[in-house]
């Protein structure tokens, strides 16, 4: 029986891993004024110069039930069953319309990874390194360090209060996923090199144990140094499998630039 491992384009995967362990994508769409991109096809530097421009977010828009009943039965043509991980149910539609969709079709299996970004990535590898056992992994380790709370604060997830605090005490805020959702968690002070170094270090401390066949460096821009301080506390651990990815669109328009996230499988 062959089984085909789905995805939305919030996976941020390069075409290279999507390849490797043959994960099939579905866009999300981004909206930017008049003009419509596919996540995937547009750079994010497009988002930072139009949000720099316009003074207002791109607008996201989670992939219809059209779009994966085309994917889907796509897919079938050439697979017996598929497991698609959907980006978290708390964050986007996208889950109950591919539930919508698939419940129409045979063999279709819709996971709410409640993840995001190489969150859902870690799990689909798994999945695809299975093969034949469709089984959930619950332990994600997903969340990011942000530089600024411009792009929250544009997108209402902030007050105006909390991103003023913020700009003046030079807080970097730790945004985490729980329970599905996207909550703040600790709050680093002073410059985003040394704030990224003690990101990682708290986020690896607070794990017992790892799965340390992948970890996932993913961020939207970063410098030279925070790329290497996120390598290296991965390194210590001894995961053996380090990634690097840049955010989609998606991502992207939501967190802003400089801002950057290990994400693995906890034990």
């Amino acid at each position: 029986m062959k089984i085909a491992i789905s995805a939305e384009s919030t996976i941020d995967l390069t075409k290279e891993l999507l390849n490797k362990y043959d994960i099939k994508t579905v866009p999300f769409t981004v909206i930017m004024g008049q003009q419509e991109y596919l996540d995937g096809e547009i750079e994010n530097q497009q988002i930072y110069d139009f949000v720099a421009k316009e003074n207002i977010l791109p607008k996201t828009s989670a992939v219809n039930q059209f779009q994966y009943e085309e994917h889907f039965k796509n897919i079938l043509k050439d697979s017996d069953a598929i497991i698609h991980f959907s980006l978290s149910s708390e964050i986007s539609s996208a889950y109950s319309n591919a539930v919508a969709v698939a419940n129409t079709l045979k063999n279709v299996h819709i996971i709410d990874t409640r993840s995001l970004s190489t969150g859902i990535a870690l799990l689909a590898i798994k999945a695809s390194e299975m093969a034949n056992e469709n089984k959930r992994l619950e332990k994600v380790q997903a969340s990011f360090i942000l530089d600024k709370l411009k792009y929250l604060y544009k997108g209402g997830r902030c007050s105006s209060l909390a991103m003023f605090g913020a700009n003046i005490l030079s807080i970097k805020p730790q945004i985490v996923l729980k329970d599905g959702k996207m909550i703040v968690g600790k709050k680093y002070i002073g410059k985003l090199d040394i704030a990224t170094a003690k990101y990682c270090e708290d986020t690896l401390n607070a794990c017992s144990g790892f799965d340390l066949s992948h970890a996932f460096i993913t961020c939207t821009t970063a410098t030279p140094t925070m790329l290497k301080v996120a390598k290296e506390s991965l390194e210590k651990r001894g995961f053996k499998n380090i990634h690097y990815t840049n955010a989609g669109a998606t991502i992207t328009s939501h967190c802003g630039p400089n801002t950057i996230g290990i994400l693995f499988i906890k034990e």
